[in-house]
């Protein structure tokens, strides 16, 4: 009887090793977010790229040219939580990188938990905050907590989001040491990474590190010709605090990253298991770099993306060398937004201004007392956010939608405030451009008024310190997204495709179920 039990087991278990060793199905899953990465930059530098980076993923798989998160204020944070849940704010509770926090009135990273101890940094994260199921989750559950899921990443709550709940690991670089970070959240911290952290730290390199242009300045093109006579120079002396900040903001941690990346495949043998799925997950950054004393970044942008091309490129080769393209699912999207905006200098005379936060505060309260009754009727504010103060307009016995609309028409007739949106009204849904707006938000953290500044003024969010500055600058720069694997056609694709459906697009494919959350269904190939 026991022989005959041990042999309809084993047979049990060949049969389900038979079934998740489907070729059809990837070995691997390679997740990439690229921080405000461009399809028109794509495009125009796509005869400059070598063959096996993005040239690869636009030649071998689906080339999604203009993805649209339907979101209004998207950041690094937010944008990818849509990416990896295939959901908004409202339902993943990430709305943006901080939320303002009423009981300290300051603004505390999204995925902060006090619960958790930082491992090489006191920095205190978990993905405790975030409500949803990801990709990585999903993955998880399909192999029965039996696969390898790493995240690596400059910035920590990407790296944490991309990983999920249910992954091994997620690691980030710390803006205090630059090591190599992650939280007692997760329990895995492979030897890989006390070795670099010890025996090659940043620290010890970043001072011999210099970002300039690699290659011959005439072969840059659209640069302007003074540009090309005064090439950029940045580089991270220990005598700056900020060093690992700035650092992260450039071209070179694209490097670090790979190689981070590329020693977790070749080390941790990732996606050369048969019976289960493994992912690493990468993020890199084409941002504009602020840290510069020009703020023309026109060459800085195209060295941007001809340096990580190059690191796909040995990303790409890693895998073909540990795993086999056609083993691997690969999937890299940009993160949906660009922040280009700086100040334009005075002798353009174009219409600008400055606006203070601290004084708009100011006259607002001074409004609400002159009208209900000498109080402190606003709480806080962060960013384009200001939140009253409830337990002051219950007090008094006042409706809060009345209170709000107060507010609102108050503010919208402050110089360079282009409109005010109350959370009454942007909950109501009523047009597109609300809808865009309340994807954004989760109600539990958002304030009570939303406030629009005008195109070319300068923001100071001067409440606290450090004091927050930023341009205002419309703009709507088509966005991409490469899918490329198993089952992947080779297409492009110029229609606009809604961030929320490549979480389920990623599912259908590796034919797992998709994020609990998902609100859109797969792209149709």
């Amino acid at each position: 009887m026991n022989k005959l039990l041990t042999s309809v087991l084993c047979g049990i278990v060949g049969i389900s090793t038979v079934v998740m060793a489907d070729p059809s199905r990837p070995r691997l899953v390679v997740g990439i977010m690229v921080d405000q990465l461009r399809t028109d930059y794509i495009d125009f530098l796509s005869s400059r790229f070598g063959k096996d980076g993005f040239n690869l993923l636009k030649n071998q798989g689906l080339y999604l040219k203009n993805v649209d998160y339907n979101v209004r204020d998207l950041d690094i944070v937010n944008s990818t939580a849509i990416v990896y849940t295939g959901n908004y704010a409202s339902a993943s509770g990430i709305p943006a990188e901080k939320v303002y926090d009423q009981a300290s009135k300051y603004p505390q990273p999204i995925l902060h938990d006090p619960a958790t101890i930082g491992n090489f940094t006191n920095e205190t994260y978990s993905p405790a905050g975030l409500r949803l199921s990801t990709i990585s989750d999903e993955l998880a559950v399909d192999g029965v907590g039996l696969g390898a899921i790493y995240s690596v990443a400059p910035d920590p709550m990407q790296s944490i989001i991309m990983a999920g709940h249910g992954g091994s690991s997620a690691f980030w670089i710390s803006d205090e040491t630059g090591r190599w970070a992650t939280t007692t959240y997760y329990k895995d911290v492979p030897n890989t990474i006390s070795q670099r952290n010890y025996r090659t730290p940043l620290a010890e390199r970043l001072d011999t590190m210099v970002w300039t242009p690699s290659k011959a300045l005439d072969s840059y093109d659209g640069v302007p010709p003074q540009k090309k006579y005064f090439p950029f120079r940045h580089a991270f002396p220990k005598k700056d605090n900020d060093r690992y900040v700035k650092y992260k903001s450039s071209a070179l941690v694209n490097t670090e990253v790979t190689d981070l990346a590329i020693d977790f495949l070749k080390t941790l043998q990732l996606g050369q298991r048969a019976d289960v799925i493994d992912m690493l997950n990468i993020g890199y950054t084409v941002a504009p770099y602020k840290y510069g004393v020009d703020s023309d970044m026109r060459l800085e942008m195209q060295d941007s993306y001809l340096r990580l091309d190059r690191q796909l490129q040995r990303l790409m080769e890693a895998i073909k060398e540990n795993v086999g393209i056609e083993n691997t699912l690969v999937f890299l999207v940009s993160t949906g937004y660009f922040d280009e905006a700086a100040e334009d200098e005075p002798r353009y005379r174009i219409p600008s201004g400055t606006f203070s936060m601290k004084r708009a505060v100011s006259l607002l309260n001074s409004y609400l007392s002159a009208k209900h009754g000498n109080d402190q009727y606003v709480h806080g504010s962060y960013r384009n956010m200001i939140y009253l103060d409830h337990t002051t307009l219950d007090r008094h016995g006042l409706d809060l939608a009345e209170v709000r609309r107060d507010a609102r028409d108050f503010l919208v007739m402050m110089s360079g405030v282009a409109d005010v949106k109350s959370l009454t009204e942007i909950v109501g849904e009523t047009t597109p451009e609300l809808r865009r707006i309340s994807r954004g938000l989760d109600p539990k953290t958002a304030g009570d008024l939303r406030i629009e500044f005008a195109p070319g003024w300068t923001v100071n969010d001067d409440v606290r310190l450090p004091v927050l500055t930023w341009q205002v600058r419309e703009g709507n720069p088509a966005t991409p997204a490469f899918i490329m694997g198993p089952g992947v056609p080779v297409k492009i694709e110029t229609g606009e495709v809604n961030a929320s459906a490549i979480a389920p697009t990623l599912c259908s494919v590796m034919r797992i179920r998709s994020p609990n959350g998902a609100a859109d269904k797969p792209i149709t190939f």
